[in-house]
């Protein structure tokens, strides 16, 4: 015999009646417990399935308040990469990026973006002192890529920087100020 053990509502059950709401969406609070310790800002986490979560939906969802599980399908070093590339991003800015030297050719960083998936890379002297940067716009119609990086990149002197620790607030009044 079928017994009920606790009713419980499906999405069929449930219908939201539109209607007028006091309450504005920015003062909404989304945020919800996932663990003891991992509060997430809104309610939005992906699977660890190999066809959903990669760095980048990680990323993503970290940026918006949720959380991303990387997958496991691949090998112990592709995964540690995963994560690793999900730690170094932070609010859009990477705190410990690949860089390339003057000296390297145009050849050289494009097989760097079929590999990473991005383009741009800072160009640091052997001292690791920034003195450019290099973009797949800086190069988009060259031809010859035996070219160094340090004839297309666009020098320290026209980047806009932000010092470590700097606020995202303060950083992107500035460079609003240096922008125009």
């Amino acid at each position: 015999m079928l017994r009920i053990a606790k009713e419980a509502l499906t999405f069929d059950d449930v219908l939201l009646v539109p209607a007028h709401s006091t309450v504005l969406p920015n003062t909404a609070d989304l945020s919800t417990q996932l663990t003891k310790t991992i509060r997430l800002n809104i309610p939005m986490l992906s699977a660890a399935m190999d066809t959903v979560t990669e760095a980048r939906l990680a990323i993503a969802l970290a940026q918006e308040g949720g959380i991303g599980f990387i997958h496991k399908n691949m090998s112990i070093e592709r995964q540690a990469e995963e994560v690793r590339r999900v730690k170094k991003h932070e609010s859009g800015v990477v705190t410990d990026p690949q860089t390339v030297l003057p000296t390297t050719t145009l050849r050289e960083v494009k097989e760097l973006t079929e590999r990473n998936g991005f383009a741009g890379y800072p160009v640091v002297t052997e001292e690791n002192e920034l003195v450019g940067i290099i973009t797949g716009r800086d190069v988009r119609f060259v031809t010859d890529l035996n070219q160094p990086v340090s004839v297309y990149m666009t020098p320290k002197e026209r980047l806009v920087t932000v010092r470590e620790g700097e606020s995202v607030k303060w950083s992107s009044l500035r460079c609003t100020k240096k922008t125009r």
